[in-house]
């Protein structure tokens, strides 16, 4: 009885036999490329609900962005604190300074606390109105520092002598 399979030999005619195989690109598997990735910020454009202070946590405006996910910010309670970005808003919720934020104090260091929250600037004037934010809180504009808030280095006034000399 013979068997059904059958067996081919391949023989070395020519050295090229088993090199001349096709090369094909693989298969793309990915979901696309790195404007997928961003994404749109759809999201931002809806109506979320106000999120208060509870405890162990603070609100604070952002006095300078540091860099590697860090910030300088002034907390409601007069204490200036080193802030960690969390994870999940790194990258996808831009911080500046001047922002309102949430931040959450650590017990083992007072002078570190970690961002939970930014307000969008609708939301911390609902703050302010609800009295959560002290009166003397500046919303729109950014944090100036304490040397530049005198001016008097950055303009030099001239008499019109000092005009007529030039």
């Amino acid at each position: 009885m013979q068997s059904a399979i059958s067996y081919q030999s391949f023989t070395r005619s020519s050295p090229d036999r088993y090199t001349q195989q096709v090369e094909t690109m693989p298969k793309n598997k990915g979901k696309g490329g790195k404007n997928r990735k961003r994404g749109k910020n759809e999201a931002d454009d809806e109506k979320r609900e106000l999120v208060f202070k509870e405890d162990g946590q603070e609100y604070a405006q952002v006095l300078r962005m540091l860099g590697n996910g860090r910030c300088e910010a002034m907390c409601i309670d007069g204490t200036k604190r080193l802030c960690h970005i969390r994870g999940k808003m790194h990258k996808k919720v831009w911080i500046a300074a001047g922002d309102i934020i949430l931040v959450g104090l650590r017990d083992y260091q007072d002078d570190k606390a970690d961002v939970i929250l930014k307000y969008m600037p609708d939301e911390a004037r609902l703050l302010k109105a609800y009295g959560e934010l002290p009166e003397n809180t500046r919303l729109n504009e950014g944090i100036v520092d304490e040397e530049d808030e005198g001016g008097a280095d950055d303009y030099v006034e001239f008499e019109d002598e000092d005009i007529d000399k030039i």
